[in-house]
């Protein structure tokens, strides 16, 4: 299909352990597969350590005392979370990005996960993001992921209108007269509304013109790893990587400014941080895909739109996400909070594009005509 991502001819071949671990005992598990995968560690001395970020998966780091830099990450998947990850699609995605210099090695699969090399580096926080050093280096990061070619030689279709439906008509049961749950019923625009945005959305999004790349979709703070002694920015965790619009991939980092476990919309970037952010960008971006950095005002006020619009489907999109969450999920996080803080989130911005819109528009006849 020209939505799935094609994995380069000879790449190697993942391997594949037959072990399953219990996501409330990760430690045990992850034993196990250190056993297979390092058979030289003495397990009386492989430490390991429990992150907790994470909103999908457990997360476990293992490694020896005497060497501390070679870190083994065992991911378990989340409780139904293949309902929302395309997960033949996420390893496709690791290898792609392995092959481009993008991603660190991927060990193996077992059957509900993956190991993988750690990464070294500092995950990034809502400040960090708005440094201007480290804005340059994630935007030429994200072009640098935007210009790898599909493999098959295919025109990539977008993933975002296909998974957007996936997930309404997961959630679609929870706007029943039947359904349990009062605070959604409350606190969550009703059926008929929810379909109605999604339509508007895809109507008007959709002819934009927004290029169709290789995104990461998902590029909120703590999934950029900044390497200071390299002096360098990586991307990790590609469960949600696809061809996607440019523009989505890029407003949805932007709604990421505000944080992921206390929303706040007020870090969303300014306009003068935005132009700077898509300037750098767009010199990348050109750079890697027409071998020139010159960038028009033209060129970089249309991006502006492009994200700003395409920042509503983010919304949109994880909305949905959290309320599939709050309903199968076993990790301690208010998905419901989340979901109403990112429906009002969409509401506020979608007044504030009209005026965005009105002032382009306007800055457009002085200057271009």
């Amino acid at each position: 299909m020209e939505t799935q991502i094609h994995v380069p001819v000879g790449s190697p071949v993942i391997r594949k352990i037959p072990i399953f671990v219990d996501e409330h005992n990760v430690t045990e598990g992850a034993m196990k597969l250190i056993k297979e995968l390092r058979p030289a560690w003495d397990s009386r001395h492989v430490k390991t350590k429990l992150f907790t970020d994470g909103t999908t998966n457990k997360l476990v780091g293992c490694y020896m005392e005497d060497s501390p830099e070679d870190v083994v990450l065992v991911r378990v998947y989340g409780n139904r979370t293949e309902l929302i990850v395309d997960r033949d699609n996420e390893l496709k995605s690791f290898q792609v990005l392995h092959a481009n210099g993008c991603a660190p090695r991927l060990y193996c699969t077992f059957q509900n996960g993956i190991c993988y090399e750690f990464m070294q580096g500092d995950a990034l926080g809502t400040q960090d993001v708005r440094d201007p050093s480290l804005i340059r280096l994630i935007a030429r990061e994200m072009a640098r992921i935007h210009a790898i070619h599909a493999h098959n030689g295919c025109i990539p279709k977008p993933n975002l209108w296909i998974k957007m439906r996936q997930y309404f008509s997961l959630v679609a049961t929870e706007f029943t007269e039947q359904a349990s749950n009062i605070r959604i019923q409350q606190e969550v625009p009703s059926k008929a509304v929810l379909e109605q945005e999604m339509v508007w959305m895809k109507e008007h999004l959709s002819t934009l013109g927004s290029p169709v790349v290789l995104c990461h979709n998902d590029l909120l703070c703590k999934n950029i790893i900044h390497n200071s002694k390299e002096g360098h920015v990586r991307f990790i965790d590609y469960e949600y990587s696809s061809y996607n619009y440019q523009a989505f991939d890029i407003g949805n980092h932007f709604n990421e400014f505000a944080g992921m476990s206390e929303l706040d919309y007020g870090l969303y970037p300014s306009r003068e941080m935005q132009m700077d952010w898509l300037k750098v960008y767009l010199q990348a971006y050109k750079l890697f895909t027409k071998k020139t950095e010159e960038v028009s005002p033209r060129e970089l006020e249309t991006l502006y739109v492009q994200v700003n619009k395409f920042a509503l489907a983010s919304h949109f999109f994880w909305g949905f996400w959290a309320l599939i969450q709050a309903k199968y999920s076993s990790i301690d996080f208010d998905f419901l909070g989340h979901l109403t803080l990112r429906f009002s989130g969409l509401m506020k911005r979608r007044l504030l594009l009209l005026v965005v819109v009105v002032l382009v528009v306007l800055l457009r006849k002085h200057f271009f005509t």
